[in-house]
């Protein structure tokens, strides 16, 4: 679902601005979170001794991981931030090691470094374009992942306390108070009549699926393994949006995205190998 966000975000951002679209994400999943929880009886109070590390959680894996990627994205090319968002696993097992969430295993670091070859050689570095026109963008994409990375790492001790939905919940509705605002601004000049039935939807998968399924999801998983399994999961969007493009848009699939596929699937299995059937047994 991740994968598929950026092909209808596309959509989207032809009609309305990318700020807009970022608060009208985090407003919507923080509503449509809210009713999920209230209807379930599931949604919990946060301890006030928590609140801090709720709304870091939430300006960075919500508000600065979202502001930074878009505008870094307009900055830099699509290839540049591909590679770029390679980072995201190797900063998630550094945060989470110092913190001692992790351990810096090589049975981890050769995984992580294996899933992420695959994508540099799915990409493809020749590619990439890393002049000065495009250094603000590529440094922005690389502190979006920092900050997520860290969001993963961070966000563990919440999930240690509160369900998921609880955490992913309260972190939207924290997000929204910058989000909002912004957004707000940013769409004073659209005139919502005139934007597209077709737009509406693609809004409505963005919040519903690739958001509020994703990021609930995302959470549930950290509950149960460590943040350098579910970060080198990411290694999967830039595959599954390569297949996508196969499917829907008929193109070919050659022998770059099979040995790249290889390698993606063979560091997530190194990675995961130990920890799957505690996730089970947990269950």
């Amino acid at each position: 679902m991740f994968a598929t966000w950026p092909v209808f975000g596309k959509v989207v951002l032809r009609t309305l601005p990318s700020l807009g679209l970022v608060g009208i994400r985090v407003f919507g999943a923080a509503v449509a979170l809210t009713a999920i929880g209230l209807a379930t009886r599931r949604l919990e109070r946060i301890a006030r001794s928590d609140w801090l590390l709720l709304m870091v959680s939430s300006l960075l894996g919500v508000v600065f991981n979202q502001w930074l990627f878009v505008k870094g994205l307009s900055l830099t090319t699509a290839v540049n931030a591909t590679l770029l968002g390679t980072t995201i696993p190797v900063f998630t097992l550094l945060v989470s090691i110092a913190l001692g969430n992790d351990r810096a295993s090589w049975r981890r670091i050769i995984g992580i470094l294996l899933a992420g070859a695959g994508v540099v050689y799915l990409i493809g570095p020749d590619r990439a374009s890393f002049s000065h026109d495009s250094l603000v963008g590529d440094l922005l994409i690389v502190i979006n992942s920092l900050c997520y990375g860290t969001y993963i790492a961070i966000s563990k001790r919440l999930l240690t306390r509160y369900n998921a939905l609880t955490v992913i919940t309260w972190i939207f509705i924290v997000g929204c108070v910058p989000s909002v605002p912004v957004a707000a601004f940013s769409l004073r000049r659209v005139s919502v009549g005139d934007v597209p039935g077709t737009v509406w939807f693609a809004v409505a998968y963005i919040v519903l699926f690739a958001t509020v399924v994703c990021y609930y999801l995302n959470s549930w998983a950290l509950a149960r393994v460590p943040p350098s399994t579910v970060a080198v999961y990411i290694y999967l969007q830039p595959l599954l949006a390569f297949v996508l493009a196969a499917i829907v848009l008929g193109e070919t699939l050659n022998s770059r995205v099979i040995i790249a596929s290889l390698l993606v699937f063979a560091g997530v299995a190194v990675v995961t190998s130990r920890g799957r059937s505690k996730a089970i047994e947990e269950v």
